[in-house]
């Protein structure tokens, strides 16, 4: 670290954005979801990281949201809506499990029962509680020796079930409503009544979080942003010949180009921005795309949208300085390298575009991500400052320097002690009241300096390319069958068959097929059997897709394509279970 003092007259821009988003996991045909982790993030993350902005003073961040898991914490509603006034069953077989009066006798449906609570389990946090290890303990030996269910009580499901849920409750909620704190004192033999309490209550953490974050953003604590509708890599739409701009020896599906791909970018945007304004009230100004995955033609697609802002990582902007270094023969290279240690900090515009971009410090933020959480709360914050001091120093001299620090708003902070509790209280209070970090917002830094790139090369916030999302086997393959379904919605489309309503219905479902997701888990390192369960996910909705068109479906869908690694050849980072990555 530097010995010069900071300079209190100048502040550090500081930008804390959390990005929200599940995929689609309702089946198109019958609304079940086949995951419950929408609602399990809502009670646990998303309603801590609402408390947390909430009851700081001073607290500010960015939020953004994808539509989809807007719409998908509205299909929770609407269950929550019906049990409650029509005592109709959820559609999410654990929650259904939670209120049944009598827990179904089926050998293998409670074996199921058993087997999806443990899939889903929330151990960092239940590991706390006594009773919940013992049921563990019990549902794993069940996991292990299906035959002796018989000899299993009804208390233990019913337990178990409260239990899994009181576990995935967010640690505020734990520590603020007396319903919870009770049902935890109870410890077990759960009656019917309390079991109704806790649906209540996770009732009621869920249908609060968009008025939650809207209020905020009302009070200007937080600014609202959006990713396009279903998530999709934008630069691969827009260009799938975009991948090579980062890794030129990059092996293609057989497919070229995705057609029509900046037409369903702007479908995207459009309907997300649809999505947006209808639970928010208020127009988006920035957009954090998915994965933060730029390119030239995504930017310019974002920019004629109307976005003021938008966002990658710090790898996107380290090859396209590189490339501009190359490529612009007047460029003063030793005055550029003088500051080459502080480009990050520092928004960018592109060849006259208005939107302006900034770049996650992709150090800082695999720190919160992969170092911290086994750290001390107060030790990691006080780490963090540190670094973020530092910084101040080395752009001292920079006009409206900024440090964006960009990650998931859920997956980190069970890794953590008590779901982050003490560290994200800590982190915003340090940063709220440090006399030289100024904590801000996106739209709120669009009125300095910027420096001017001519060029964007492709890429996102992983390793700053895209190759996460296409260039292996299994992922080329995905492309390859969704370009096949695109061709048949084009010829629908052309032939002008569908209704007005089945158009809708049909570009809904193309899109759900364009998300990112079912790109990300296939050949790669990723736990088998979440890429076994995304690979038939994704066959599903292309499906669908193909029901919608009332065209038939290729028999390939019927058969796997994705291929996963053993798992003793995986890397370390599947104990995050895949869905987090390192940028660097």
């Amino acid at each position: 670290m530097h010995d010069k003092p900071l300079n209190f007259d100048k502040s550090l821009d500081v930008v804390l954005c959390w990005h929200m988003h599940q995929p689609e996991y309702r089946d198109p045909i019958t609304g079940v979801c086949s995951q419950p982790w929408t609602y399990l993030r809502a009670i646990k993350d998303y309603t801590d990281m609402a408390a947390h902005l909430e009851q700081v003073p001073n607290s500010r961040a960015v939020v953004n949201f994808s539509p989809l898991l807007l719409l998908q914490l509205d299909h929770y509603c609407e269950q929550f809506n019906r049990y409650f006034t029509d005592n109709q069953r959820p559609l999410d077989p654990l929650l259904a499990a939670l209120v049944e009066p009598t827990i179904n006798g089926d050998q293998e449906y409670r074996y199921n029962l058993v087997k999806r609570c443990l899939n889903h389990h929330n151990y960092s946090s239940g590991q706390h509680f006594e009773c919940y290890v013992a049921l563990n303990n019990i549902g794993q030996h069940i996991i292990n020796n299906a035959s002796h269910i018989g000899y299993v009580c009804d208390d233990f499901f019913s337990d178990l079930l409260v239990w899994f849920h009181l576990t995935w409750l967010g640690e505020t909620v734990r520590r603020d409503d007396p319903r919870a704190q009770k049902l935890i004192a109870r410890e077990r033999r759960y009656s019917m009544s309390e079991r109704i309490q806790l649906m209540r209550i996770i009732s009621q953490q869920v249908s609060q979080i968009i008025p939650r974050y809207r209020a905020l953003a009302e009070r200007q604590i937080i600014e609202l942003s959006m990713t396009p509708y279903a998530h999709p890599i934008a630069p691969l739409l827009a260009d799938l010949s975009s991948a090579k701009d980062a890794t030129p020896h990059l092996v293609m599906p057989n497919t070229t180009e995705y057609p029509g791909g900046e037409q369903r970018l702007n479908w995207h945007i459009d309907a997300g921005k649809a999505v947006f304004i209808r639970h928010f009230g208020q127009v988006p100004i920035g957009c954090w795309p998915a994965e933060g995955a730029l390119s030239d033609a995504s930017l310019t697609v974002l920019d004629n949208s109307g976005f003021a802002w938008t966002a990658s990582g710090a790898g996107v902007l380290a090859n396209s300085l590189a490339s501009s270094r190359v490529e612009n023969s007047s460029l003063d290279n030793s005055s550029d390298n003088d500051n080459s240690e502080t480009d990050l900090y520092q928004s960018y515009s592109f060849d006259g575009r208005a939107i302006r971009c900034f770049f996650r410090d992709d150090h800082l933020s695999d720190l919160i991500g992969f170092t911290y959480s086994s750290w001390h709360g107060d030790d990691a914050v006080a780490n963090l400052v540190s670094r973020l001091e530092d910084i101040a120093r080395r752009c001292a001299e920079q006009p409206n320097a900024l440090v964006a620090i960009i990650m998931d708003g859920e997956n980190a902070w069970e890794h953590y002690h008590q779901n982050g509790f003490f560290f994200l209280r800590e982190l915003y209070r340090r940063l709220a009241e440090h006399p030289s970090l100024n904590l801000t917002t996106f739209s709120e830094c669009l009125h300095g300096q910027c420096k001017q790139l001519e060029h964007l090369i492709a890429g996102s916030w992983v390793h700053g390319n895209l190759t996460t999302w296409i260039g292996s086997v299994d992922k080329n393959r995905a492309w390859d069958m969704l370009i096949d379904a695109k061709h048949s919605f084009d010829q629908v489309m052309q032939s002008q068959q569908l209704s007005d309503e089945q158009t809708q219905a049909a570009e809904r479902q193309l899109a759900v097929c364009e998300g990112s997701d079912w790109f990300w888990w296939p050949g790669g390192d990723n736990p088998p059997e979440t890429v076994a369960a995304f690979d038939e996910r994704f066959r599903m909705h292309l499906e669908a897709l193909y029901s919608l068109l009332a065209v038939p479906a290729p028999d390939y869908l019927q058969h796997p394509f994705a291929h996963a690694l053993a798992r003793d050849a995986l890397s370390s980072d599947i104990a995050h279970g895949g869905v987090m990555r390192r940028a660097q």
